[in-house]
């Protein structure tokens, strides 16, 4: 009896082992779908690739950390409350770049092209180009010693070589024409070289200057297509004269908002707007979606009505006395007079909002264009 109860042993122990394994398996599937599941729901047969990003500030999680400029993120207490402390991100945590791509389903962060850490398998599903004080006026990122946007343009055309490199020509085509692009910048064209130098104003009116501006959003577009990219968002520019910083520059003894950078705000989204109309009209761009995503209304929302989206301080940033620190100024320094909650702040430093304004602000703006990707 003892070999066949052995052999009934044996027998048990290697359904239990093919058991283990399947749930094992099971378990790894589930959670791999729920880490990658998408917040939207895309629409039938569509693919989501890779996410790739150009732009400033807002959505540049520190590819300016070893350029020699002060537009800078990679110190507390920038990065407080995200996991892997300061990155580079100009936020308290993390910024609309990561939370585009969790909203696609394509992974929880964005990281920086230009990140020593960034690997090869993090270009087939997207990094970003992005370069804190970028502006469209080739003059915004010069003065800043930054990335124009021309130069993230010739990052992305090496970033394809690589692809291609890796996956072969084809599957590399397939990860540049079913990817999600993000453009996102605008607001230093006015805030930094428009109201505070002397080298355009003289030249342009409030519409002459959005319109030059408008040019170069038509000709990145148009380059960004030429490279393969066929699903554009472009963001808008946020209402930049309510922003703590604008706030204390040019609103007075009360802190109004700026009126004359929001009237230029305006101004410039109108031609954004403008410019994404005619692409869309152009019969040499066959199977491309230009999207204009609204972040003027939105953000202002939030400002205007901070109680009513769960916040408590609207009109100063947490860092520091919340007046005017941004980037090099919102430092170590700063620590002790910062506030102890950013989610009850609108704003996380003078110039840009906290994680939790951009999570609530990322799904209203996708979700109202989401068809529009596809």
């Amino acid at each position: 009896m003892e070999p066949r109860n052995r052999k009934q042993q044996m027998g048990f122990l290697s359904q239990f082992q093919t058991c283990f394994w399947t749930i094992i398996l099971f378990l790894f599937m589930v959670l791999n779908c729920h880490v990658n599941e998408a917040a939207l729901v895309l629409p039938k047969n569509v693919t989501v690739t890779a996410v790739f990003v150009f732009g400033d500030s807002i959505v540049d999680p520190g590819n300016n950390n070893n350029l020699p400029t002060i537009a800078k993120g990679n110190f507390l207490p920038y990065g407080r409350d995200f996991k892997d402390g300061p990155t580079g991100r100009f936020s308290n945590g993390k910024v609309p770049s990561d939370l585009i791509a969790e909203e696609f389903g394509v992974k929880g962060l964005v990281p920086a092209y230009l990140d020593p850490k960034t690997q090869l398998q993090d270009l087939l599903t997207g990094v970003s180009f992005a370069s804190g004080a970028a502006g469209y006026d080739p003059l915004t990122a010069k003065t800043a010693n930054v990335i124009a946007m021309s130069g993230q343009l010739e990052l992305f055309k090496e970033c394809i070589k690589k692809i291609k490199g890796a996956v072969g020509e084809e599957r590399a085509a397939t990860i540049i024409s079913k990817a999600i692009y993000i453009v996102c910048t605008g607001s230093n064209d006015i805030s930094n070289t428009y109201f505070s130098t002397p080298f355009r104003r003289p030249h342009y009116d409030i519409n002459g200057y959005a319109e030059f501006n408008a040019r170069y959003a038509n000709q990145f577009l148009q380059d960004l297509y030429g490279l393969g990219a066929r699903r554009i968002g472009l963001l808008g520019l946020p209402p930049i004269g309510c922003v703590p910083s604008q706030r204390t520059i040019g609103g007075g003894k009360n802190r109004d908002c700026y009126e004359a950078e929001n009237q230029l705000a305006i101004a410039y989204n109108a031609k954004l707007s403008g410019v994404i109309d005619s692409l869309k009209a152009v019969d040499t761009l066959p199977d491309t979606k230009f999207i204009f995503l609204d972040i003027y209304y939105p953000l202002l929302s939030l400002i205007q009505n901070p109680a009513k989206y769960g916040f408590e301080v609207a009109t100063k940033g947490c860092c520091g006395t919340g007046l005017i620190e941004a980037s090099v100024f919102c430092n170590p320094t700063s620590i002790p007079l910062s506030c102890p909650d950013a989610s009850k702040y609108v704003f996380w430093d003078g110039y840009h909002p906290s994680e939790k304004a951009y999570k609530i602000l990322v799904p209203i703006i996708i979700n109202k264009h989401l068809n529009e990707f596809f």
